[in-house]
């Protein structure tokens, strides 16, 4: 099992993978740190919790926006791979739809109290 260090908003975070996954790991972190910073620059230093609340907000919002431009392949009526294909997308798409809803719930009430 691998270990590797993450910074994220200048603290750092050891995060157990994969023997060989060290690098993918150290590049999300990186990602996330990213995401981060820029939310840092536009809203303050407002916690951690909060910054990595609306980073992850972030990041969802571009995976789901990534799936939806997706997700219209294979739905023009084709039947195999392409029929199972679609279904596949659109599960993924609700489940990143409800994941969103629910940390848009969480950053609401963080940001009430």
């Amino acid at each position: 099992m691998g270990q590797v260090a993450v910074d994220i908003n200048g603290r750092r975070f050891q995060v157990a993978c994969d023997d060989g996954q060290e690098d993918h790991v150290r590049e999300l972190g990186a990602y996330i740190d990213g995401k981060v910073k820029q939310v840092a620059d536009q809203i303050g230093q407002v916690g951690d919790p909060r910054l990595l609340l609306m980073a992850s907000l972030l990041i969802t919002d571009e995976l789901y926006e990534l799936r939806q431009g997706g997700s219209g392949v294979g739905q023009s009526g084709g039947a195999g791979m392409a029929g199972g294909a679609s279904a596949i997308e659109e599960r993924a798409a609700q489940m990143i739809e409800s994941t969103a809803d629910r940390l848009q719930d969480i950053a609401a009430r963080l940001e009430a109290s």
